[in-house]
């Protein structure tokens, strides 16, 4: 996850607020989407394929999944199959378009702020992780400025290749150890929240909540967003709703935007405890790599020339 996954998304809820502001003054979607395309400025290849698709009388969430190509950003295809997902339950539903892109515009936006957000609290562990994978080469590095001839003691004795092959294996398995830590300190959900606003756009268009729901879960599958999420959560707030007398889509809204914000503190919790668990392998894996390309070398190299001397 970094700051360019951010900006992909932002830039999907860039196109989405455009549209819904289109669609609010009361062009049509078919139109909204042709002056796009026409401006060079709002022009990218997902907005140029659509007007291409829905030209020739195509749906216009088919079209958005159709245009996404192997060559997308995985964070931009997946806020776009967001957008398709969302336009398709308001079109099944009856929900207003106008309203629906606004909000998922908003949830878009949210989800570039959380990519930032955890990129910045990433920062530092990175750089940590990059440290922790030359410090093996900085020792072999140190013993030669200091005049020994730790390459040739590595590469020219059995215990110098012994302590090259064991300190190489070390410090890969340190690359790829901390490597994984960072990747699983990342946000696992590509879209925290959707199916309950899914749920809320179904409900928007007057339908019966089965329905609603029905459409979101055929949504989620047919834009490979995966299987439901929160569904106890979306339950809850259906059951206060109906105690309450209020109206659920109101309440589905709102709590998408909760489990957004509960993402973004998970996901930051995660990036705060990466400096301390890198400590592991550096421990486990780094250091000893350090003493057998750096310090054992120079030991082995002044042994033999004191062996040397007193032959």
């Amino acid at each position: 996850m970094t700051v360019a996954d951010a900006l992909a998304v932002e830039s999907v809820a860039s196109v989405v607020q455009r549209l819904a502001v289109m669609l609010g003054a009361g062009v049509a979607p078919t139109n909204a989407w042709r002056y796009l395309g026409d401006v060079d400025g709002f022009r990218d290849g997902v907005v140029d394929a659509v007007a291409r698709a829905i030209a020739h009388g195509g749906s216009i969430p088919a079209a958005i999944a159709g245009a996404l190509s192997s060559a997308e950003r995985e964070q931009s295809s997946s806020a776009w199959r967001a957008v398709a997902a969302s336009w398709f339950v308001a079109n099944e539903s009856g929900a207003p378009l106008a309203s629906s892109l606004r909000e998922t515009s908003e949830t878009l936006r949210q989800l570039g702020q959380l990519h930032r957000d955890v990129d910045a609290a990433l920062a530092g562990p990175r750089s940590t992780a990059r440290f922790v994978g030359v410090m093996p080469l900085l020792g072999l590095l140190f013993g030669t400025l200091l005049g020994f001839d730790t390459i040739g003691v590595l590469v020219g004795t059995v215990p110098g290749v012994c302590c090259l092959v064991v300190g190489a294996l070390l410090s890969v398995a340190a690359v790829r150890w901390t490597s994984r830590l960072v990747t699983r300190a990342r946000p696992s959900e590509s879209s925290p929240g959707l199916t309950a606003q899914l749920v809320a756009i179904g409900l928007a268009g007057g339908g019966s909540l089965a329905r609603a729901r029905d459409l979101a879960t055929e949504a989620l599958e047919l834009h490979g967003l995966g299987e439901p999420d929160d569904v106890a959560r979306i339950d809850q707030v259906l059951e206060l709703s109906r105690v309450a007398g209020v109206p659920a889509a109101e309440l589905l809204q709102s709590e998408a935007r909760q489990i957004r914000r509960e993402a973004t503190s998970r996901a930051q919790t995660r990036a705060a405890s990466l400096a301390t668990t890198l400590m592991i392998p550096l421990g486990v894996c780094v250091l000893p790599a350090f003493m057998l390309l750096g310090v054992a070398p120079m030991m082995i190299a002044v042994f033999s020339s004191t062996m040397v001397e007193l032959s």
